[in-house]
């Protein structure tokens, strides 16, 4: 698939545009740690089994994992704002439904509604590369991509405390207050794109990719339960791999796929999605672990007997590290770019998580853990948006940041299961009850340190360079940064004015690029002085299309060679002017 360009924003924004989109981000974020504090009660609050029970998180993760990619393509089709905004009511519905029950179906009806609220973070993101000038898109990128696991992070200790001392329900009211005020504030900060993909919505795509994460990622969930080597676990690990195949056979022949796999198939998004699934993998294993040592009692000779709201306390350093560490991604990656910022992170959780393993004798102890690992995932999380933004054309930054957010949850529902395992076979039992052993732990977090090298490995495969129009977006630091880019970029493409029948400029035309086979290669809209600048993906013959309010259409074809020398072309519309 070709790229789309937009030289500068489109419209002015307010500086609140960022914190707004942080937090629309970091609250749909709190939906999946909600539930933590009360895990262990939800068998007796729901008059479930715990098999059973399970399903209340079970069916969060299995929507958002669902939604990320779907909503992501929907927002690059009809707007990123418009549906950041309906993934936001839904998670509000589904809140209200789960604060108002203690029925089981009914409360995994209204969790299933909270996961569908996860696209709003690709939707965030892609609202960010629509709207903002290039020297604050890193930082303001890296914050969004970061509020996954400062949600989590904050949401701990929030959690345990208002479960131990109100109705846990109130974690579910309290929920639907967040999304409520994160819809308001988008509705009145947030201006919508006007960047639009061309082509209609894949419907069989993103049915056979619904139905392919389900087959795949519930047995990851409920292997636990059902047994890895049961028919029932090992036949939807088989449906999975012959639907996924099926819909990757189907998407290849779509002319506007869900997801696009060719583009997918480019070493800097492919290796920046599988590393992102060792990511997930590192940073829901401290999730997991850190919690649990807390608050084990004193007396198995390891636990260090914290509350749970204590617990939580020590625990979010890790989120509050993240969200600490945007800024600083920024300025590394001006200077160094996403790839050297990405394997910098990934070291960084490597050591964590070796020097975790002496770690584990004292509550202090675990904040130091929490605070080295959060500034490693901090900078991983940071430096992957950059590098799909990098890599795919601006018509599909919703779907591609959907699949990676999809990747991250992926990892983490791995890391889930697997450590969930080795917890649960290393355990000892006491009274009838399963408690984790510090080997278990352990285990866990050489787990962890493999996945990061397995990550360093392959984050090493990533391109060097990024094209020169993406390397202008993500490094330009500076306003001059910036114009030096825009002028650079002009280099490299069409550039010239859109004009009327009379000779006048128009201002704010729509001036589209296409390629040979018909499908958008850029998109910009005309300067108050009429001026456009397209850059070309590649050399070859290109249609250009302007249109404006009060103007007939025009369509004109040229010829780019494909080296440094722009083509000059100025389009004349044809047609009588309208006054507004």
């Amino acid at each position: 698939m070709t790229h789309t360009t937009t030289d500068r924003p489109t419209r002015e924004t307010s500086g609140a545009v960022v914190p707004v989109l942080a937090f629309a981000g970091i609250v749909v974020a709190v939906m999946q740690t909600l539930l933590v504090p009360v895990i262990k009660d939800l068998p007796q609050l729901l008059g479930a089994s715990p098999s059973d029970a399970t399903w209340v998180l079970t069916s969060t993760l299995l929507s958002g994992a669902v939604a990320t990619p779907i909503m992501g393509r929907l927002g690059d089709l009809y707007g990123k704002r418009r549906l950041l905004i309906a993934s936001l009511a839904v998670m509000v519905v589904g809140a209200l439904v789960s604060a108002l029950t203690s029925d089981l179906i009914t409360m995994i009806a209204g969790r299933t509604l909270q996961g569908f609220a996860m696209g709003a973070i690709p939707l965030g993101i892609g609202l960010m590369r629509d709207m903002l000038p290039r020297e604050k898109l890193g930082s303001a990128m890296a914050l969004m991509s970061s509020s996954i696991g400062v949600g989590g992070g904050l949401a701990l200790p929030l959690a345990a405390l208002v479960a131990q001392h109100a109705d846990w329900h109130a974690l579910f009211y309290g929920a639907a207050a967040l999304g409520a005020l994160a819809i308001a504030l988008t509705l009145l900060v947030v201006p919508e794109s006007p960047a639009r993909a061309e082509g209609a919505f894949d419907v069989l795509g993103a049915i056979g990719l619904s139905a392919g994460l389900v087959l795949f990622l519930l047995p990851i969930t409920k292997g636990s339960d059902w047994g890895w080597t049961s028919g029932t676990t090992l036949g939807l690990f088989a449906a999975a791999a012959v639907v996924l195949v099926l819909w990757g056979v189907m998407e290849l022949r779509v002319k506007a796929p869900l997801v696009d796999l060719r583009t997918t198939a480019r070493p800097a998004v492919l290796f920046t999605n599988l590393v992102s699934i060792m990511v997930g993998v590192s940073f829901y294993v401290v999730s997991l672990v850190l919690p649990q040592l807390l608050q084990l009692p004193k007396a198995t000779g390891y636990g260090l007997g914290q509350s749970m709201v204590a617990a939580g306390l020590l625990v979010a350093p890790l989120g509050l590290t993240m969200m600490v560490t945007a800024p600083v991604y920024a300025r590394l990656s001006a200077k160094y770019g996403p790839k050297v910022t990405l394997i910098l992170g990934m070291l960084i959780i490597a050591i964590g998580y070796g020097a975790g393993l002496g770690l584990m004798s004292a509550a202090w102890q675990s904040l130091v853990i929490a605070v080295v690992l959060g500034a490693g995932i901090g900078l991983a999380y940071s430096s992957l948006p950059a590098l799909i933004v990098g890599a795919v054309p601006a018509s599909e930054t919703g779907a591609a940041n959907g699949l990676n957010t999809l990747m991250r949850s992926i990892g983490t529902s791995v890391s889930s299961a697997v450590i969930g395992m080795v917890l649960a076979n290393t355990a000892n039992d006491v009274g009838g009850v399963a408690v984790p052993t510090m080997h278990g732990f352990r285990v866990s977090f050489l787990i962890a340190t493999a996945a990061v090298a397995v990550g360093l490995v392959l984050a090493l495969f990533l391109p060097r360079q990024q094209r020169p129009s993406d390397v202008s977006q993500l490094r330009a630091s500076s306003e001059e940064d910036a114009v030096q880019a825009r002028a650079e970029q002009t280099l490299r493409g069409f550039r010239g004015r859109v004009l009327d029948a009379d000779g006048a400029p128009v201002a704010r035309a729509r001036v589209t690029l296409i390629d040979r086979r018909g499908r958008q290669a850029g998109a910009t809209l005309s300067e108050p002085d009429g001026s456009y600048a397209l850059a070309v993906p590649a050399q070859g013959p290109y249609v250009l299309a302007a249109k404006a309010v009060g103007h007939g259409p025009l369509a004109s074809s040229a010829t780019h060679e494909g080296d440094a020398r722009p083509v000059d072309l100025d389009l004349s519309l044809p047609g009588e002017t309208v006054k507004a």
